[in-house]
């Protein structure tokens, strides 16, 4: 379980950190496109689809990182206060009741509509537009594959510190 639990949290590492790079690439196009647009009084699909398109990447993508550090967004008025196993205890049945249902959902949902846009090849409807519409589509179910798979490593973790007593932070580095 450990081991399935780092290689896990080790492909989202990687992938995170890959995906961090492109929040560097988006701040510079939007400079550009606020640049172009208001010095130069042009506009153009490309840039501005460019832009939800490394959105969508970075927010889809790097949600297995997020969880993988533990930065998720969390109603923690309980939480916070509990011990370390009851943290964990909560932790499995979120992942069991709640993140391991949706990403299912998100990811069986999503695959027909990638698959749709790949077989059609499609593109922006916009004149200027970007072509190959498909790769961002592809990055739902992708992302959610990859949420779905942290989600496990992080139940393995816990599982293991509820049973063995040892942090999950011994677990995963």
């Amino acid at each position: 379980m450990r081991k399935i639990a780092q290689l896990i949290s080790s492909l989202n590492e990687r992938i995170g950190n890959v995906v961090s790079g492109f929040n560097v690439v988006l701040v510079m196009l939007v400079c550009v496109d606020v640049a172009v647009r208001y010095v130069f009084k042009q506009s153009s699909a490309a840039f501005y689809e460019l832009e939800w398109h490394l959105f969508s990447l970075i927010f889809l993508l790097g949600a297995g990182w997020t969880l993988r550090h533990d930065q998720h967004v969390r109603v923690d008025i309980f939480y916070a206060k509990s011990s370390p196993r009851l943290q964990a205890l909560i932790d499995c049945v979120g992942v069991l009741i709640l993140l391991i249902p949706f990403c299912l959902v998100l990811l069986f949902t999503s695959i027909p509509y990638t698959l749709v846009a790949f077989q059609t090849a499609e593109a922006s409807p916009d004149t200027g537009g970007l072509p190959y519409r498909w790769i961002v589509k592809s990055s739902i179910a992708i992302g959610a594959l990859l949420l779905l798979l942290q989600g496990i490593a992080m139940l393995l973790e816990k599982t293991l510190f509820l049973i063995e007593r040892k942090e999950p932070s011994d677990y995963v580095g």
